[in-house]
């Protein structure tokens, strides 16, 4: 019979064995592995894709923005051009020489003397007349009268009529429609001009 140490032993290097025999390098087929590229080649793809409408939108924002711009620097223009007219015809209806011609065309007259009011001692200073159309003080001045060397009188030459050359020539087709109208009786004129070539 063998002791218990030594089947301990025998046990312990069985052990030992198979952990060598476990330990031992083999030598492994290599095995090619490929990255698979689908999923390369997508993602690139959608990084394209994505960059080209990013630009497309943005330049796209950028148009707008333009337009945008332009439309209100033009509004402004108008505007300041709008505010210059109004400052204009404002200026033009605070003219005091506007207001004093209407308030004269409403019937205000401007009084040829006038009266000042002293605040402190409440009196009067000045004569006090009353203002009528005949004193007033006019803000136009009388027109202009023209001389008659530029507004001469009319000259009116009067050709007498031949009365042979009447009598012996016959009338044509528009002188005896002219003559019929001078003789119907609501043609007055025609008439008092043959009454005053016959006189003649």
């Amino acid at each position: 019979m063998s002791s218990p140490a030594l089947q301990t032993r025998t046990r312990v290097t069985r052990i030992a064995q198979e952990a060598v025999d476990r330990a031992r390098l083999t030598v492994v087929p290599r095995v090619r592995t490929r990255a698979p590229r689908v999923p390369f080649v997508t993602l690139v793809s959608l990084v394209l894709v994505g960059g080209i409408v990013g630009l497309l939108l943005f330049n796209t924002s950028m148009q707008q923005a333009s337009f945008s711009a332009s439309s209100l620097e033009n509004e402004a223009d108008t505007l300041a051009a709008r505010e210059q007219t109004l400052r204009m015809e404002l200026d033009e209806l605070r003219n005091p020489q506007r207001v004093a011609l209407e308030a004269q065309q409403m019937g205000m007259v401007i009084p040829s003397a006038p009266v000042f009011l002293d605040l402190e001692t409440g009196k009067t200073i000045g004569v006090r007349t009353p203002a009528t159309r005949e004193n007033a003080i006019q803000l136009l001045p009388p027109a202009p009268v023209k001389p008659a060397v530029l507004a001469p009188a009319p000259t009116i030459v009067e050709v007498p009529a031949d009365p042979t050359s009447t009598a012996t020539t016959p009338p044509t087709g528009d002188e005896q429609s002219t003559g019929n109208a001078r003789n119907m009786p609501g043609n007055k004129q025609g008439n008092k001009q043959d009454r005053k070539n016959r006189n003649r």
